[in-house]
């Protein structure tokens, strides 16, 4: 079983976590394609109503290359 991460950043200033919500639907869903996954989800929930999805913002983390990539989380 391979093991998966999810990526985080911490912000000095707000004193607060951030972290890849693609990679938390990974890890809970198992599904081989998170992005979807997620932006199904998402709108979904905008649908209900649930405004908790208007604050997540698509944030630059380190890629599988290593390369600094927007996460998906928008």
């Amino acid at each position: 079983m391979k093991k998966k991460k999810i990526r985080t950043v911490w912000d000095d200033v707000e004193e607060k976590w951030y972290f890849c919500v693609v990679d938390v639907v990974e890890v809970l869903t198992d599904s081989t394609n998170p992005q979807t996954y997620w932006r199904v989800l998402k709108n979904r929930l905008r649908k209900e109503g649930n405004e908790t999805v208007t604050n997540c913002n698509a944030l630059k983390l380190r890629a599988a290359d290593g390369k600094m990539r927007l996460s998906g989380n928008g």
